[in-house]
């Protein structure tokens, strides 16, 4: 057990008369490693590109509301009127009549 030991530590199984097929498993364990290391990045830029574009949601989606009740109060019929009344104009007293244009029956 102990010799066993050495001899691993030594790499003594690396460079003896069968140690091809030990540098094929050593070879391809290499690979394995690197392409589950690139694997691991890419779905760590992924997490990260996701909670970017999640936060720029957030905040499109803020903007949208705010701009929508910035639109709201100024529709509203009593902003408009204190508006058009620091311009010189008032509402009219009077309500507007509905025209009613009949076609012709020719």
């Amino acid at each position: 057990m102990k010799k066993n030991i050495y001899s691993l530590l030594r790499g003594t199984f690396l460079i003896s008369d069968d140690s091809f097929k030990n540098w094929k498993v050593i070879l391809f364990i290499s690979a394995l490693a690197i392409v589950m290391i690139a694997s691991s990045h890419s779905a760590d830029k992924k997490v990260h590109e996701i909670a970017r574009l999640n936060n720029e949601v957030k905040e499109l989606r803020s903007q949208f509301y705010d701009g929508r009740t910035k639109l709201m109060d100024l529709k509203m019929e009593s902003s408009v009127v204190t508006k058009m009344k620091q311009k010189g104009l008032v509402s009219s007293e009077t309500p507007p009549q509905k025209i009613i244009v009949k076609p012709n029956q020719n």
